[in-house]
């Protein structure tokens, strides 16, 4: 009897206790959620997300030019190249053509206000021989494409130099930040003159470079693009959280990590290099509802669970020694890893077709956001297993807290991105 009430007395206490947690756990998302809606709500998902890139295509011209293929997008350059602001001509038809999402009547403006755009483009994108500028040249009218839903202007220059040369330096200042409409601005770029080829990533802490550079520095300009690239990513650095939020040894990060590169550089390479497409206007919502997924399967494990939310089932068998749930959770991060490879490769956004020196240049970018990626597990995890094991309760509570924040952000994201808000 005594031994029955013991037993009576301890599920009552669990029971109690796994009750306060879990409303400890609606408390803190409602107020979460609280404070973080009015200042996500405040934003835009605007087309371009308050950056952009250009592309351009480097060739050989008709006697002996230099042809480049511009691309940018469009409404960014309406109103950077529009003289007078809101009475600028220019800006008033363009703006019109592109609220009304007629690509000929964008076509016909750039037509019509020609000079002034290219005015706008050499002002600030240039192609130099030892050091003498070489002058552009329109070669027909602009054109109307669109990347990710966004409509961009393509623009065909030759560019006559002083004197034929094997190495050209390209320099790049479109859509600067003291413009005051995007900041960080990339220019990727991609050419194939006088037997060489290759690919370069610029921006304004490297604004130019030269056909004649080495394979190293053009890599390391790739690696960087990539390590930035995840760093400026806040949804993917959530992601990230999320997954050291919910793991409960290192085995599992590690794997999870492992599934995830593996599955994102796998999509990243097809999608950059033209072999699979999938809009960004599915891509992007998915992306933010698998923060909130993973997050929330965190969330959901300390509801069902409290403090023995952490805690392993029975260990399965084989190499990985996972249990059901682990199992479970390494093959939705692998899923869910095929469509950031989307969502990676889409903000890189080169399509070419298939190209050595490109495909080298991608694997690197993909090896800079690898290393961010490590590292932040690296400075992490360590701590968070730290925390759990010194002070289990206090380790819940931190995980709990990240994890509703990331919840409730992907969730917002999601709305926002389906709506088009």
């Amino acid at each position: 009897m005594f031994t029955r009430d013991v037993q009576r007395a301890l599920a009552n206490r669990g029971s109690r206790m796994l009750g306060r947690v879990r409303r400890t756990v609606i408390v803190i998302a409602v107020g979460i959620a609280a404070a973080v809606i009015p200042f996500l709500g405040a934003g835009t998902a605007s087309a371009h997300g308050f950056s952009s890139t250009v592309y351009a295509k480097i060739t050989a011209g008709d006697e002996g030019h230099i042809r480049t293929a511009l691309e940018l997008e469009y409404d960014l350059l309406i109103v950077s190249a529009a003289d007078s602001g809101d009475d600028d001509p220019l800006f008033q038809t363009g703006t019109a053509a592109f609220e009304a999402g007629d690509s000929d009547a964008q076509a016909a403006a750039l037509k019509s206000h020609a000079s002034t755009v290219l005015g706008y483009v050499s002002d600030r994108f240039s192609v130099d021989a030892r050091s003498a500028d070489c002058q552009p040249t329109q070669v027909g009218d602009a054109t109307i494409g669109e990347r990710d839903g966004v409509p961009y202007a393509t623009l065909l220059l030759d560019w006559t130099c002083p004197e034929r040369v094997a190495d050209h330096e390209v320099r790049s200042g479109l859509f600067a930040d003291d413009e005051g409409y995007v900041k960080g601005t990339k220019t990727i770029v991609t050419y194939e003159i006088d037997g060489r080829s290759g690919s370069a990533a610029l921006d304004s802490a490297n604004p130019s470079f030269s056909t004649g550079q080495a394979w190293y520095e053009r890599f390391g300009e790739f690696f960087l693009l990539g390590a930035e690239h995840l760093l400026s990513g806040i949804d993917h650095i959530l992601f990230l959280l999320a997954l050291i939020a919910g793991s409960r040894r290192l085995r599992e990060i590690v794997l999870a990590a492992t599934s995830f590169t593996l599955a994102h550089s796998v999509t990243f390479m097809l999608a950059a290099l033209g072999l699979v497409e999938v809009p960004g206007a599915i891509v992007e919502p998915i992306i933010a509802l698998s923060i909130a997924v993973v997050a929330g399967w965190h969330l959901w494990g300390i509801w069902r669970r409290g403090g023995h939310a952490t805690d392993l089932e029975t260990t399965g068998q084989g190499h990985f020694s996972l249990d059901r749930a682990g199992w479970i959770r390494l093959g939705v991060v692998f899923c869910f890893g095929l469509v950031h490879g989307l969502g990676f490769a889409g903000a890189l956004g080169i399509d070419e077709a298939w190209s050595w020196t490109l495909l080298w240049s991608l694997l690197v970018f993909n090896v800079g956001i690898e290393t961010v990626q490590l590292t932040i597990i690296a400075l992490v995890f360590p701590l968070l297993i730290v925390l759990r094991r010194r002070a289990p309760k206090a380790g819940i509570w931190a995980t709990g807290v990240v994890s509703a924040a990331v919840s409730v952000m992907g969730l917002i994201w999601f709305v926002q991105r389906v709506s088009g808000s």
